[in-house]
């Protein structure tokens, strides 16, 4: 009987080996969840973990901090649409400050570290972070499709717009994550241990109700925004494209590339998650292995590090500051947008009517000169045509003997 004693004391002592180890993590497992923890991870999983959360950590922090640095330094950034992409790179920082490193340090231990009141905190502020990340790019998306439609010209210098994006995406966010501290549904361990997020493996009408609704308004309709908003985008561009295909195709292409990249990037860091997430509340008890558990929750902390790349360095106006930041010299002037508005595709709509007119009266015909296109310099998101387009409304005042010259209009819009 002494010697049974002995040897229980001892399988939980800090020097027990293996077994003190896991009775470990069992415990501080039971103490933040108060439930019997999953199986774990192997000495080895963990490792890898820790590892690439490190990489995210690193990578994610340094990235952002830059796009706050590059938007702080250079005055020509300072446009309402770059608010926004520092805004998301703003969320994704704070994740990279207040979140990572902890999950981080619960993987080189192999169990999780700051107790139940530290889980609640790291579950809360990540998921909050995440979603304010999704609604800013749902928002982003939609101001460009705004826009794109608007029938004037957009003042670079009106920050109302993107400040209410900003705020709503912010407090939309604080709106589905305040919940599971009152009592709708809540925070608690995932996967292996190391991590915390919402509870998903409780299957109450409290906790699937809060599930169903976090996975409808943050993650599907968010997509459905980004789809929609930059669906327009490239009817739009087409349309521009059937007027003068020769100078519009590598910009076509080149917008066309950054969309896809952005909704291809979206659906592989968040849709695994929402997956796992469902599965976990809809499927059989322990139906996912803690490496498939693990896995969708590293991919959406990834979204921290790929989202400036997309959406920053992508952008020429950022990718010119931050060569002069490497070079110490002034950056180049250019545009950095990507949409265009409903004068200009009003425009061309007319363009096309007139130049059928005029064609059929004479076949001659001249091209444009440089003059015939304005381009606004300011960075707004928009697209205009110079009043020497007007021509267009002048073309029957010309005299009935002298051949009437075929008109093709050429838009250039912002990259």
């Amino acid at each position: 009987m002494i010697v049974s004693n002995v040897s229980l004391s001892c399988a939980h002592c800090p020097g027990g080996g293996a077994g003190g180890t896991a009775a470990t993590a069992t415990d501080a497992y039971e103490e933040v969840s108060g439930s019997l923890p999953p199986p774990s991870l192997s000495p080895t999983g963990h490792l890898v973990v820790a590892v690439c959360l490190g990489f995210i950590g690193t990578f994610g922090f340094l990235s952002n901090f830059l796009v706050l640095t590059l938007f702080c330094r250079y005055r020509l950034l300072r446009t309402p649409m770059n608010l926004l992409l520092v805004s998301i790179s703003a969320s994704d920082l704070l994740v990279s400050m207040l979140g990572t490193p902890f999950s981080f340090a619960a993987s080189t231990q192999g169990r999780w570290l700051i107790g139940r009141a530290g889980c609640v905190w790291y579950g809360f502020i990540n998921a909050f972070l995440g979603i304010v990340s999704l609604i800013s790019l749902a928002v982003l998306s939609y101001e460009r499709y705004c826009t794109m439609m608007a029938t004037t010209i957009a003042d670079s210098r009106d920050f109302r717009p993107a400040l209410v994006g900003i705020c709503f995406s912010w407090l939309y966010a604080v709106a589905w994550t305040i919940p599971p501290l009152l009592g709708w549904s809540r925070y608690g361990p995932e996967g292996p241990g190391t991590t915390c997020s919402v509870d998903w493996k409780t299957h109450t009408p409290n906790n699937i109700s809060y599930i169903i609704c976090l996975f409808t308004f943050c993650l599907v309709l968010p997509f459905c925004v980004i789809v929609y908003s930059y669906g327009k985008l490239l009817h739009a561009i087409r349309q521009v494209r059937s007027v003068s295909s020769v100078v519009t195709r590598r910009r076509e292409q080149r917008v066309l590339m950054m969309v896809v990249t952005m909704v291809v990037c979206y659906l592989v860091c968040w849709l695994p998650y929402g997956v796992a997430a469902l599965l976990a509340t809809f499927g059989p008890h322990d139906v996912l292995t803690p490496e498939a558990s693990i896995t969708p929750s590293l991919l959406a902390k990834f979204s921290t590090v790929i989202n400036p790349f997309i959406y920053i360095f992508m952008n020429k106006q950022f990718y010119r500051c931050f060569m002069a930041l490497l070079s110490c010299s002034a950056p180049e002037r250019g545009s950095s947008l990507k949409t265009l508005s409903r004068a200009a595709t009003k425009t061309l709509r007319i363009a096309r009517q007139e130049e059928h007119h005029v064609s059929a009266a004479a076949p001659c015909s001249i091209a444009p000169t440089p003059n015939s296109i304005h381009v606004s310099s300011q960075g707004a998101n928009n697209v205009t045509l110079s009043p020497s387009a007007s021509v267009v409304s002048h073309a029957h005042a010309t005299t009935a003997n002298s051949p009437k010259p075929k008109l093709i209009l050429v838009a250039h819009y912002r990259e």
